[in-house]
Order: structure tokens, then C-alpha cells, then sequence
């Protein structure tokens, strides 16, 4: 059953329309007051057969009901799903076509900064880790274009659905769609559920970790005391008492003064050299992502209440990771794990994907060989004894070499011994590679399709075959062929992990919902009405996830985690044998033991 959630005509965000589809093909449509649809989505959704609703947008509908203590099961978010549909290899993407003079307000697309290729990681990703290259947050806004309420009636919204049927039906792979539009949307709902109940925060165990890290908190706009030191530090290490360390131009010129020629002050190039200054710059440097990120005025910002309430934005990466628009959920750096504690009576489960990536790669590419360098086992020292590199460090560095093109260095020596290893995974990739370097689209297993090629990128290629062609024209074009490369080889293999993640954070999800709420008296009430008798997904970055569960549960919900990463496996490989093992902590205290 589908009941499908729209605007009613000329209502001025009044009245909404409901109209119910029943599997027998029969419908019917009701007109209520808005401050009605609480009660009638809970009374729908107690029935035995539960329905599916569809909207226009999971975030600005599924809130409201939150708010009221109001949980739908299953959902489709035509946002989300159009976007999708609009871009895959697998779909008809001409049946999504629009005849009006404007550009369909299905077609809002998030900003530029979320297009362009995810950073190959400098060290594994963590919950909690901060890393300059890594996380995306975005400005308010972005990537969470929602549609005007006046213009997403019901009508308009069952013309977007039957066209968004119609692209899946015709499509090449249509059950894979399916499966990945089922995910998707789950995500949608789970992104306002973790919002809504928010994260377990402490605020003065956060200002405690900024007194400690910091110094105390300073007056008149004024640098914390040990960030204060290790600028003078730096200052008096390259001469120049005068020196604004946060004027980057500045900063090079001081260093180049010195000695020290870096293009850039991330830590991995000034890491580099030996000079007096380098050290007191990155702890500097470090001290003040901190105080700027997350400290005081981030605290008073964003927590309330006991609880860090970020807005998630699924999708909002190409690749179909999630971004953040406000509170930077996923940078928050790892000192403030102690923050994150469990309310009286309830825990933490904290748990997270053992190289989530690279056995997404043997599934994806039916490698036998690495899936079973990953059985039951650490996957890197699996590679080691498979006999490819000697190390696990090596292994590691191998591996995400493969995945994110690198040619130099120790990776471009020992991404070659994984080709003779594993030659099914390596094929796969670079595939994948070749097809970006020849400005090909590339998709994932279920069907995310790259972005084509821009106008520059292609004009670069161009004027490169020209015959007044310079040398620097073939040089800006081979570069460009490559980045492009290095993109649509990891954009296969992260794609397809982040559908994974979201199959299993929808299993989790369900599988949570099942169990039995606990008694007022032993519940959380900051997490909200929805969630504050039920163990629930309270955090979640690429493949962590961190539940809040009353103590009573925490066995439950621990194989609850456990058997939905099994269950997420068999949904998108089938029978191949790759293990998805999870690294699982219950704690009163994320950062505790």
C-alpha cells in the first residue's frame, strides 16, 4: 500500500491531500487540516499492513510527525529518488522529462562544492577524527533544496511518481533501483529520526576538554592560552613577532624566509621538513580547527538540552555519502568523544565497519582471493598472508592506493603486487579509471551514476588534439584525464559502500523499532517523544553508527547491529562469501572503554 502525501490545491500550506492506493488497484483521496496529519499517518501506520508514504521531501514532512511522537516504517522521497533516477545508467532518465519553460523543481541540485571528487583519505577515516581533507559540511541550504509547498501539490506529486515509475520500470536493472531508491529513502527517514533525537552530549564535559586542550576560555577576543603559546612560539621560531598566523599568505612568506618552501600549511607537506616552527604551527594549527570548530560559541550553538542535534543531509555527496549542513556532524574531532555519554539507565553502542571499502571492492568484483584475505579476519593482514606485501602497513597503503589512484611513491610500488593478488578487484577499479580518464560515466552496484564531465573538461581534452596544440595544452589535459580517473575510481567502489552502510542502517533501524519500549519512568524524555522508550540510531558517519539503547536492550540491540551488517551483505551481494566484521563497544561513554 502506498499513501501518497501532497499539498491540496490553492491550500497555502493549510490542507494536505492524501491519497490512498490499495493493492487491489482501488484509491481513494482525503482533504485534512495539517494539524490532523499526525493522527491519521498513526493510525495508518498501527495497521497490520503498513503502509509506504510518499512525499515530496522526508525533510520538510517527517519532522512535524516526529515532533508529535509519530514514526512511519517505510517511506519514498521523490527528491532524493528523482535526483537519482535523473543521473543513473540504470534508469530511462528521458521518462523524468518536464515539458515547462522552467527547469523542473525536481531537478534542484545541490551546491558546486558537494560535485566535486570525494579527497582520497591520508589515514583511515574515524568516528570523531578530524581531518582537513576529509569531512563535508555545507552552508544552511545546501543540498537540501525542498520543494515550495505551492507547488508540490498532489497533483504534481503523483505526476513525479508515476514518472519516476515509469524510468525504473524501463531501465536496465530496474530491482536494483528499487533496492537503492528503498535505501535511500530509509536514509531520509533515519537523518530527521537522529536529528529529532539527538545526540547524548554533556556540555560541561565539553568545556572541561576545552579547558584541559585550550586553556581557559578567554575575554575580548583574545586567543585560548595554549593556542596563544604556540603562536608565540612559532612567531619567535621564524622572526617575526608581528605575524598574523591565520593570514595564509603571510604565513608562507614567513616560512619561505625561513627556509621552509611548502606551497600550502597542511600538515602532511610542512610534516616534510625539520625547522624550529613546524611544531609550534601544527599544534597551532590543530588548537585552532578545535576552538574554531567546536569550541565555546559551537557548544552555545548547538547543543541544547543535553543532546547535539546536527542536520544530516543524505546524498548530499556525489558519491551518496551524506553531508552536514550546520553543526559539522561529521568533523567532530576525536578529543570529544568524552562528551558523548549515555543517559542514566542507557548505554552507548558504538560500532563501525572493519575496511568497509576494500570488501566492498571483492564483492563488487566477485574476487575470491580477497574475500578471503578478509574472512573472518583483519582484511589487511589477510593481504599479507595471501603473500602480496610484507606489512600490514604496506597493505593498507596498497590498498588505498588502488582505490584512489595513486601512482607514486610507496603506493605506485606496491599497488603492482595487488594486481597479480587480486586481479578480479584491481580490474574493477582500474575499469573504472580508464572509463573517467575517457570522460565515461561510471556507476555503482545499485545504480548511482557519476556526474558527466564538465564544459572545461571536455574544452581541456579538445584544444589538446588540436594541431596549434602547446605542450602545456597536453599537459593540462592528461592531468585533467587523470583526476577524472582517479574520481570514477573511487567513485564505484565509496558509492557502493555507502549503499551498503545505508542497508544496514535501515535493517538496524527496523530491527531497533521491534523491540519493546520501556517504561516512562526509565526512559530518556531528551531524546524526544519518538525515542525516548526505544533504543534508537542516534549517530551515523560512513560506516559508524552510534545507537542509544536503555541498558535493559543493550544485548538486543548489539546483535540487532550485528546480524543487520550480515543482512545488509546478502541484500546487495547474494550468496558471495565476504565478511562485513564490525568493530562493537557498549559504553556509557563513546570515547570510554
Amino acid at each position: 500500500m502506498v499513501i501518497v502525501v501532497g499539498w491540496a490545491p490553492n491550500a497555502r500550506g493549510r490542507d494536505v491531500t492524501l491519497f490512498d492506493t490499495e493493492a487491489t488497484g482501488s484509491a481513494s483521496t482525503q482533504t485534512l487540516p495539517l494539524d490532523q496529519l499526525a493522527d491519521v499517518v498513526a493510525e495508518r501506520d498501527a495497521l497490520p499492513v503498513r503502509p509506504r508514504w510518499l512525499w515530496n521531501d522526508t525533510a520538510s514532512w517527517y519532522p512535524p510527525l516526529l515532533a508529535a511522537g509519530v514514526r512511519v516504517e517505510r517511506c519514498h522521497d521523490l527528491r532524493l529518488c528523482h535526483a537519482i533516477l535523473h543521473n543513473s545508467e540504470f534508469a530511462q532518465a528521458e521518462a523524468l522529462h518536464v515539458e515547462r519553460a522552467t527547469v523542473s523543481m525536481w531537478d534542484a541540485s545541490p551546491e558546486a562544492p558537494l560535485l566535486q571528487p570525494p579527497p582520497p583519505p591520508h589515514a583511515a577515516s574515524a568516528l570523531f577524527e578530524l581531518d582537513e581533507m576529509a569531512a563535508t559540511d555545507v552552508h544552511e541550504g545546501a543540498g537540501t533544496t525542498a520543494l515550495a509547498v505551492d507547488e508540490a501539490d498532489l497533483d504534481e506529486t503523483l505526476a513525479e511518481w508515476n514518472r519516476q515509475s515509469v524510468a525504473m520500470a524501463n531501465g536496465t536493472a530496474p530491482e536494483r533501483l528499487r533496492l537503492l531508491l528503498a535505501a535511500e529513502s530509509a536514509g531520509a527517514l533515519i537523518a530527521a529520526e537522529m536529528r529529532a533525537a539527538g545526540l547524548p552530549w554533556r556540555a560541561e564535559a565539553h568545556e572541561k576538554i576545552l579547558s584541559e586542550v585550550l586553556g581557559d576560555r578567554p575575554t575580548g577576543g583574545a586567543l585560548p592560552a595554549h593556542m596563544e603559546r604556540a603562536a608565540s612560539q612559532t612567531r619567535d621560531a621564524l622572526g617575526d613577532p608581528g605575524l598574523h598566523l591565520d593570514s595564509q599568505p603571510r604565513l608562507l612568506r614567513a616560512l619561505q624566509r625561513n627556509g621552509v618552501f611548502v606551497e600550502s600549511t597542511n600538515r602532511w607537506e610542512l610534516g616534510e621538513h625539520d625547522h624550529p616552527a613546524i611544531a609550534p604551527l601544527l599544534e597551532y594549527k590543530k588548537l585552532s580547527r578545535l576552538h574554531s570548530a567546536n569550541g565555546w560559541a559551537w557548544l552555545e550553538e548547538w547543543v541544547r538540552d543535553g543532546r547535539f542535534r546536527p542536520t544530516f543531509v543524505p546524498g548530499g555527496v556525489v558519491t551518496g555519502r551524506w553531508a552536514s549542513s550546520g553543526g559539522g556532524a561529521l568533523q567532530i574531532p576525536k578529543q570529544l568523544r568524552a562528551a558523548v555519554v549515555a543517559d542514566p539507565g542507557w548505554t552507548l553502542i558504538v560500532a563501525d565497519v572493519a575496511q568497509l571499502e576494500p570488501r566492498v571492492l571483492a564483492a563488487m568484483a566477485h574476487d575470491r582471493a580477497m574475500a578471503k584475505a578478509g574472512s573472518g579476519t583483519d582484511l589487511y593482514a589477510g593481504i599479507v598472508d595471501s603473500g602480496a606485501v610484507d606489512t600490514r602497513a604496506h597493505a593498507k597503503i596498497a590498498v588505498l592506493g588502488a582505490m584512489y589512484g595513486a601512482t607514486t611513491g610507496e603506493s605506485g610500488r606496491l599497488v603492482p603486487r595487488l594486481r597479480r593478488v587480486f586481479p578480479d578487484a584491481m580490474r574493477l577499479v582500474d575499469d573504472a579509471a580508464q572509463a573517467g580518464e575517457r570522460g565515461e560515466i561510471v556507476t555503482t552496484w545499485l545504480g548511482r551514476s557519476s556526474p558527466a564531465p564538465g564544459e572545461r573538461w571536455h574544452e581541456s581534452q579538445s584544444q589538446a588534439s588540436q594541431p596549434d596544440a602547446t605542450a602545456a595544452d597536453e599537459r593540462r589535459a592528461r592531468q585533467s584525464a587523470r583526476d577524472r580517473g582517479r574520481f570514477t575510481r573511487n567513485f564505484v567502489v565509496q558509492g557502493t559502500a555507502a549503499e551498503w552502510a545505508l542497508c544496514w542502517m535501515a535493517d538496524i533501524r527496523l530491527r531497533l523499532a521491534a523491540l519493546d519500549a520501556v517504561p516512562a519512568e526509565a526512559g530518556a524524555p531528551r531524546s524526544g517523544p519518538s525515542f525516548s522508550r526505544r533504543p534508537h540510531l542516534a549517530f551515523f558517519l560512513h560506516d559508524e553508527v552510534i545507537v542509544h539503547t536503555p541498558m535493559v536492550h543493550a544485548d538486543a540491540a548489539a546483535l540487532a547491529i550485528r546480524e543487520a551488517a550480515t543482512s545488509a551483505g546478502r541484500l546487495l551481494f547474494g550468496g558471495f562469501p565476504v565478511d562485513f566484521p564490525l568493530d562493537l563497544r557498549v559504553r556509557q561513554i563513546a570515547g570510554g572503554s
